[in-house]
């Protein structure tokens, strides 16, 4: 097994005991964007394949919401860190990254 693949599989898992867990928030947090409909979370064997695409880009951390048919890619997996700081991952349909960013909603908190 190579490292690569070792990585991949480490991912996975990590991310399915994640999913295992928290599917409930995901599925639950719609958007709330009122000329949209509601957002669908990505399910199945493509939650699991998109996961381990979004954790392997952003080196870690735990998938906390993920969407199908977002307005920038085809799915969207927002992973926060172990610092507490979050980066949506934009993925086409073939999971393949298609440009990540980090939310900097909260990046102004506590200063003035």
């Amino acid at each position: 097994m190579t490292r690569s693949t070792a990585r991949k599989i480490l991912a996975a898992s990590a991310f399915a005991a994640v999913v295992a867990g928290g599917a409930g928030i995901a599925a639950a947090a719609g958007g709330d964007d009122s000329t949209e409909g509601p957002d669908t979370s990505i399910t199945g064997d493509a939650l699991q394949r998109a996961g381990a695409a979004a954790l392997e880009e952003t080196g870690g951390g735990r998938v906390t919401g993920t969407e199908v048919g977002d307005e920038e890619s085809y799915y969207e997996v927002e992973v926060t860190r172990d610092d507490g700081s979050q980066v949506d991952v934009q993925l086409d349909e073939n999971f393949a990254v298609v440009g990540s960013s980090a939310d900097v909603e909260n990046s102004d908190e506590g200063n003035g």
